[in-house]
C-alpha cells in the first residue's frame, strides 16, 4: 500500500498535461472490469437458459406445401443439393436418439447403460448444454456414438428468421468444435415429431437446413419418456411393430430421467434378444460418418468459447458468493444501524443528559485554506456569529487567489491569518495547532459555514475527560441539484446512523474535516496531523482510538458544506477519500495484534471499517448486476421483488435518519435513482482506488472548484477595524507531483 503522497500543489504545465492524458486510462480500467463482470454474467445466463419440454407449443399449420413423399416417407429427410427425399432405417435396426443434453446427472447414466449393453446411439445436443458440459460430448464421441445438432438454445425454428437459424447452427457447431473437435451433419429441429407432422411452417426450415449441408432427423417411434408415464409404458412406446426399423425418440435432459434410464436398461437386452441392433444413424444407413474433425482457426475458436463459458461459470460463482456476502453485510449493517443509532439518540436526548461539567472556556478554530477565495468570507463570518468564545486561525496554504488578503481585509476581531508555502492540509493544520492559544481545537474546511451554536455544541463532550475528539454533523448546503440531493441522503444517513452506530461501538472511523474538535493534549500525544495518507481525518481518528481516547458524535453541532456539483468533482473527492481510507487502514493494521485500546480498535474497529467502508461498497453493485441478470434471464418477478425489498430496507433506514435529523423527506424521492446510478459511480471510484493501491500508484491531493453558494446563517457580520495579525511562514518541503 503506497503511503507517501503528494499534496495540494500547483503542478507544472507539462505534468498536468501528462496527468490529463493518463486520466482516461485510470477511468477506463475500472469500467472495463465492471463491463467484463457484467459480460461474464450475461454469458453465463445465456448458456444456462432453460430448455423447455420437447413438444411443440404452437398449433400445426397447413401441409399444402409439403411433398407427399415427405409426409409418407421415413424419419430421415434429405434436402441437400436440391433433393427432396426421405430415408428409413432397415428392419431390425434401431437408432436410439436422445434430445436436449448433455445433462450432468442423466447423460452419464444413459452412457453407462449403452456401454453395458454394447449399443450405439445418436445424441442431439444443444449448444448451451454442450458449452457447459463439454466433457460429456467428448465421452459420447470417444465411445462411438454420433452427435447431432439440436440448435443452441432450443427455439422453435418454424417461427425464426434465416439469420437466427444460421446463428443457432453456427453457435451449436462452435460448441461442438470446442467440446470434442468435431462438426456434425445431423440436425434435429426442436419440437419436431413424425415426418407426417411436417407442415407449411416447418417444411421451409427443413429445405433451408438442407442447403446448409444437413440431414434432418425426426423420428417414427416416440417413447414419450418426457411424460414420465412409467418404465413399462416407455418400453412399449419405444418398441416398433413387426420387426421394423425405427428412429426412437428419448431424452437425456430436461428434467428427471430416471424412468428413461431404467427403461433403457430393460429395453436394450430385450430387443437384442429379439435380433435387433442398436446402431448410429449412419451405421444403420450404411453411410459415411456424420462427424468430421475440425482443425485450425475453427478448432481454436471453439476451444476459446468453451474456455469463456467455463470462466463465466467460475466468475459467476465468485459473484454469487460476493452477493451472499454483500447481502449479509447490508442486512447486518442496517440492523446494527437501526438498533444502535436508536440507542444513541435515546441516550443523548434523554432529559438531564450531559457529558460532564459545561465547557465554557474559549477554543481555537483552525481553518486551513487553499484557493478558497469564493468561500472564505462566508466561512469566517459564520464563525463570528458563534455563541461560544473562539479565536480563529486561517492558515493560508500557498493560495494563489488572494484568500489570505480577503480575510485580512474583513478586519474581524480574534481572527489571525498564518501564511505558508503550499505544504498540504495536514501541514496547515499542524501550523495552526502550533499557533493556537487554547486547549480545545476545532477544525473546519475553508468551504464550510457553522451555525451560531455549532462550536458550543461541538465542544460540550469534552466535559468527559475520556473524550479526545468529537465529530460534528456535516450537512450538504447545495442540495438542489440531483447530485447534491444524492449526497444529502448519503450525508444524513452517514452522520445520523453510521456515526451513531460507531459511537456506541466506540470505533468512530473519521472525524470529518468539515466539523471536528480535538483535545490539544490528545493531538500532541499522537504526533499531530500526519501526511502519511490522503485521509488525514481518518488517520488521526484511528490514532486517537489506538491511544485510548473516546471519539464521540455531537448531533447538534451542524456545519454546512459545499458538496461537489459535477460528476468529475465528485469522482475526484471520493477517489481521494476511498484511497486515503485504504491507506489509513493499512497504516494502522498492527492494531490487529496489539493489546489494550489499540488492540480493541484493531479487532473491532478495523474489521467494521473495512467491511462497511471498503468491502460492502465494492460489492454493492452486485445487487444491481444480478437485478439485470434476473430481469433478462428470470425469474423476473422474484428478482424485481427482491431488489425492491432491499430498496425498502434502505428507504426505511434513510427515512429514520431523516427523522432523527429533522430533515424533510422530499429528497428521498431520488433514493431509487441514487441506488441505481450513484452506487455504480462509487463502485468504480472504489475499484479505481483498489487498483491504485495494489499497483503502488501515487495520488495527488486534488482541489475541487467551489462556487461559494453556501452562505453563513444569521446574515453578515459587521466590519470592524482590523485587529488581524498576519504571519508569513516559509516552507521548503515542496513535494514533487506524482
Amino acid at each position: 500500500m503506497a503511503s507517501r503522497t503528494t499534496r495540494r500543489q500547483a503542478a507544472p504545465a507539462t505534468t498536468d498535461g501528462l496527468r490529463r492524458r493518463r486520466l482516461p486510462l485510470r477511468l477506463l480500467l475500472p469500467l472495463l472490469v465492471l463491463v467484463a463482470l457484467v459480460a461474464m454474467l450475461m454469458l453465463r445466463g445465456y448458456v444456462h437458459s432453460e430448455i423447455l419440454a420437447d413438444h411443440r407449443i404452437r398449433p400445426e399449420a397447413a401441409t399444402g406445401e409439403v411433398p407427399e413423399r415427405i409426409l409418407d416417407g421415413g424419419p430421415v429427410i434429405d434436402t441437400r443439393n436440391g433433393r427432396t427425399t426421405s430415408l428409413s432405417v432397415p428392419d431390425h435396426r434401431l437408432v436410439l436418439t436422445f434430445d436436449d443434453g448433455p445433462d450432468p446427472t442423466w447423460t452419464p447414466k444413459v452412457l453407462d447403460v449403452l456401454k453395458k449393453h454394447h449399443a450405439h446411439a445418436v445424441f442431439f445436443v444443444t449448444g448451451t448444454m454442450t458449452s457447459r458440459y463439454p466433457e460429456l460430448v467428448r465421452r459420447m464421441v470417444a465411445e462411438g456414438h454420433e452427435v447431432g445438432l439440436h440448435t443452441f438454445n432450443h427455439p422453435d425454428l418454424s417461427y425464426q428468421s434465416k439469420k437466427r437459424i444460421d446463428w443457432e447452427l453456427s453457435q451449436n457447431q462452435l460448441a461442438l468444435a470446442g467440446a470434442a473437435g468435431i462438426r456434425s451433419s445431423l440436425f434435429r429441429p426442436p419440437y419436431s415429431s413424425f415426418a407426417d407432422a411436417m407442415d407449411d411452417r416447418s417444411w421451409p426450415v427443413t429445405r433451408y437446413i438442407g442447403t446448409k449441408g444437413y440431414l434432418t432427423v425426426v423420428n417414427n417411434t416416440d417413447s414419450e419418456d418426457w411424460r414420465k408415464p412409467g418404465v413399462s409404458t416407455i418400453i412399449r412406446n419405444a418398441t416398433p411393430r413387426g420387426g421394423k426399423g425405427a428412429v426412437v425418440l428419448m431424452h437425456d435432459s430436461g428434467g428427471d430421467r430416471h424412468q428413461t434410464v431404467r427403461a433403457l436398461d430393460r429395453f436394450l437386452p430385450e430387443m437384442q434378444a429379439r435380433g435387433y441392433r442398436f446402431d448410429n444413424l449412419t451405421e444403420a444407413l450404411d453411410a459415411p460418418s456424420a462427424l468430421t474433425p475440425v482443425t485450425g482457426a475453427e478448432l481454436w475458436k471453439g476451444r476459446a468459447w468453451i474456455l469463456l463459458v467455463r470462466a463465466s461459470d467460475d466468475i459467476t460463482g465468485v459473484m454469487v458468493a460476493g452477493l451472499a456476502v454483500i447481502g449479509a453485510l447490508v442486512i447486518g449493517r442496517f440492523a446494527l444501524m437501526l438498533l444502535l443509532s436508536g440507542a444513541h439518540a435515546r441516550r443523548v436526548r434523554r432529559r438531564g443528559f450531559s457529558w460532564g461539567a459545561p465547557v465554557t472556556e474559549p477554543v481555537s478554530v483552525l481553518v486551513p485554506a487553499y484557493n478558497e477565495a469564493k468561500c472564505i468570507e462566508n466561512t469566517v463570518r459564520s464563525l463570528m456569529a458563534s455563541e461560544h468564545p473562539i479565536e480563529v486561525i486561517v492558515v493560508d496554504d500557498g493560495s494563489a487567489d488572494g484568500t489570505a488578503r480577503i480575510v485580512e481585509a474583513m478586519g474581524l476581531p480574534n481572527v489571525r491569518v498564518v501564511r505558508q508555502l503550499n505544504a498540504g492540509k495536514p501541514a496547515a493544520l499542524n501550523r495552526g495547532l502550533a499557533n493556537a492559544r487554547h486547549d480545545i481545537v476545532v477544525m473546519m474546511d475553508g468551504d464550510t459555514v457553522f451555525e451560531p451554536s455549532t462550536v458550543r455544541e461541538l465542544v460540550q463532550p469534552f466535559g468527559d475527560p475520556r473524550v479526545g475528539a468529537v465529530a460534528g454533523n456535516a450537512k450538504v448546503g447545495n442540495r438542489d441539484s440531483l447530485i447534491g440531493a444524492w449526497q444529502h441522503i448519503e450525508y444524513v444517513m452517514g452522520f445520523n446512523l453510521d456515526r451513531r452506530m460507531y459511537d456506541v461501538l466506540r470505533c468512530m472511523p473519521t472525524i470529518p474535516g468539515a466539523v471536528g474538535a480535538f483535545r490539544r493534549s490528545a493531538l500532541e500525544r499522537v504526533g499531530g496531523m500526519s501526511d502519511d495518507t490522503l485521509a488525514e481525518d481518518t488517520d488521526i481518528t484511528m490514532a486517537m482510538h489506538r491511544d485510548g481516547w473516546r471519539v464521540v458524535y455531537a448531533e447538534r453541532a451542524r456545519a454546512w458544506t459545499e458538496a461537489p456539483e459535477t460528476v468529475q468533482q465528485l469522482w475526484s473527492q471520493r477517489y481521494r477519500w476511498s484511497y486515503g481510507t485504504m491507506q489509513a487502514i493499512w497504516k494502522h493494521r498492527r492494531a490487529l495484534v496489539e493489546r489494550g485500546p489499540s488492540g480493541r480498535f484493531g479487532r473491532v474497529g478495523l474489521p467494521l471499517v473495512s467491511l462497511f467502508m471498503v468491502v460492502a461498497p465494492l460489492l454493492a453493485p452486485l445487487i444491481d448486476v444480478f437485478l439485470l441478470y434476473g430481469v433478462v434471464f428470470g425469474p423476473t418477478e422474484k428478482t424485481i421483488l427482491a431488489w425492491l425489498g432491499v430498496l425498502a430496507i434502505q428507504a426505511t433506514c434513510a427515512a429514520y435518519a431523516f427523522r432523527l435529523d429533522k430533515e424533510r423527506m422530499t429528497h428521498l424521492i431520488s433514493l431509487p435513482l441514487q441506488q441505481i446510478l450513484y452506487r455504480q459511480l462509487m463502485y468504480v471510484v472504489l475499484l479505481q482506488s483498489w487498483i491504485t493501491a495494489l499497483t503502488g500508484g501515487r495520488l495527488r491531493w486534488q482541489k475541487l472548484r467551489r462556487t461559494g453558494v453556501v452562505e453563513a446563517p444569521g446574515g453578515p457580520v459587521p466590519r470592524q477595524r482590523s485587529r488581524t495579525s498576519s504571519t508569513d511562514t516559509s516552507s521548503s518541503d515542496r513535494r514533487p507531483v506524482a
